[in-house]
C-alpha cells in the first residue's frame, strides 16, 4: 500500500472515531471515566503483580483501596461543601441587593454625563440582572436533570465505571498486546516510539497537575477560611479543582472571592488580603508546584491545553472535556515528530549546496 493510501485510511479511521464519539457522546461519560481511571492505575496494578498476586486481585485491591479512598474524601467534604453551598443559595437576595446597590451607586455617579433617559434604562437593567441570572442558572440545572442525561450520567459513573475499571485494569496488559499485534509491521517500531512518548507525556502532565489541583484546592480554601471568607472552603476547592483548566481557576476563585469579600468585610485590607491569597497562589503553582510536579518535559503548552478543552467541550460537551488532554498529547507528539523530520527533510533544507546550506 502507497503512502497516500495509508494516509487515506488512517485518516477514515480517525473520522469514525470521531463520528461515534459525536453521535455517543451523552452515554460515553462512565466508560471515558473507566478508562481514566485503568489507565492511571495500572502502574500500581503492575507492582502488586510482580509481588506474587494475580492479576485480578492485584485489580481488585487496587480499585477497592482507589474508591474507598476517593468516597471517605467525599464524606468529609461533602457535607461542608453541602452547608456552605446551602447557606449560599439563601443569601443570593441579599447578595442581589447589594451588588444593585452598588450599580446603583455608580449610576448616581454618573448621572450627570449620560442623559436620564439612559441612567433609567441601566438601573432597570442592574434591578433585573440579579434575578434574571439566579433564573437562568436554575433553568439550565433543571433543564439537564429533566433530560435524563445527568441522571443517566450519574448512575453511570456510581455502577458503570467500577465494573468498566475493573475490567480493564485486569486485562490491561493484554489488550495493550493485542492492540501492538495489530500495527503495521514495517512502521512498527516507530509507532512503538511515539505512543511512549504519548503516554509519557500524558502520564506526566495528569498525574502532576492533578496533584497541583489538590494542592492548590487545599491551600486555597484553608487560607480562605482563616482569612474569615463566609463560603471560603467551597471557593477555595472549586479554585483549585478547575486549575486544571490553565488560568481558569485562579481568575474564577479571585473573581468569587472578592465579590464575597466586597458584600462580607468593611475593612479594605482584609478586602486587599483575600487578593494576596489569589495572586500568592498563582505565583506560587506557576514558579513552583507547575514546574517541580509537571515540568516542561511533558511538551503540553498551558494555551494548547485550554484551546483543546475549549474546543472539546464545545463538540463534544463533558466527554469532549475529558478527552481534551489525551488528545492534545497525541497531536503534540505528532506534530513534533512531523516538524523533526520536516527539519532533516529537503524541503526545508533546500538541496545540497543551496543558500540555506550556506547559512
Amino acid at each position: 500500500m502507497t503512502a497516500p493510501r495509508q494516509a487515506l485510511f488512517w485518516i477514515g479511521v480517525a473520522a469514525v472515531f470521531v463520528a461515534i464519539l459525536a453521535l455517543l457522546s451523552d452515554i460515553m461519560l462512565p466508560f471515558v471515566a473507566g478508562l481514566a481511571v485503568a489507565y492511571f492505575l495500572d502502574p500500581l496494578a503492575d507492582r502488586v503483580e510482580r509481588r506474587g498476586a494475580p492479576r485480578a486481585l492485584a485489580a481488585t485491591l487496587v480499585l477497592a483501596v482507589f474508591f474507598l479512598a476517593f468516597v471517605a474524601v467525599l464524606l468529609l467534604i461533602v457535607p461542608m461543601l453541602e452547608a456552605q453551598l446551602l447557606s449560599l443559595l439563601g443569601q443570593l437576595p441579599e447578595i442581589g441587593a447589594h451588588v444593585r446597590g452598588v450599580l446603583a451607586g455608580l449610576l448616581a455617579k454618573l448621572s450627570a454625563r449620560v442623559s436620564p433617559e439612559h441612567i433609567e434604562q441601566a438601573r432597570q437593567a442592574a434591578a433585573d440582572l440579579p434575578q434574571r441570572l439566579v433564573s437562568w442558572i436554575l433553568s439550565l440545572i433543571d433543564d439537564a436533570w429533566r433530560s435524563g442525561v445527568a441522571l443517566l450520567n450519574l448512575i453511570g459513573l456510581l455502577v458503570v465505571t467500577p465494573v468498566v475499571s475493573w475490567y480493564l485494569l485486569r486485562d490491561w496488559d493484554r489488550l495493550i498486546a493485542q492492540v501492538d499485534g495489530w500495527l503495521p509491521r514495517a512502521h512498527r517500531a516507530v509507532i512503538r516510539e511515539q505512543c511512549g512518548l504519548i503516554d509519557d507525556t500524558l502520564a506526566g502532565f495528569v498525574r502532576g497537575q492533578a496533584t497541583v489541583c489538590l494542592i492548590l484546592g487545599g491551600a486555597y480554601a484553608l487560607a480562605l477560611e482563616l482569612a474569615g471568607l463566609q463560603y471560603g472552603l467551597v471557593v477555595g476547592l472549586i479554585s483549585g479543582l478547575i486549575s486544571f483548566i490553565p488560568y481558569v481557576g485562579s481568575l474564577v476563585g479571585l473573581a468569587l472571592s472578592l465579590g464575597l469579600a466586597v458584600i462580607q468585610f468593611d475593612e479594605p485590607l482584609r478586602i486587599v488580603l483575600i487578593a494576596v491569597i489569589f495572586v500568592a497562589g498563582q505565583a506560587i503553582e506557576g514558579n513552583f508546584l507547575t514546574p517541580k510536579l509537571v515540568g516542561e518535559r511533558v511538551g503540553l503548552h498551558a494555551v494548547w491545553v485550554l484551546f483543546a478543552m475549549l474546543a472539546g467541550g464545545s463538540l463534544f460537551g463533558f466527554v469532549g472535556v475529558l478527552l481534551a488532554v489525551p488528545v492534545a498529547a497525541v497531536i503534540g507528539v505528532l506534530v513534533r515528530f512531523g516538524l523533526a523530520h520536516y527539519l532533516e527533510s529537503e524541503i526545508y533544507r533546500g538541496g545540497a549546496g543551496g543558500p540555506d546550506d550556506r547559512e
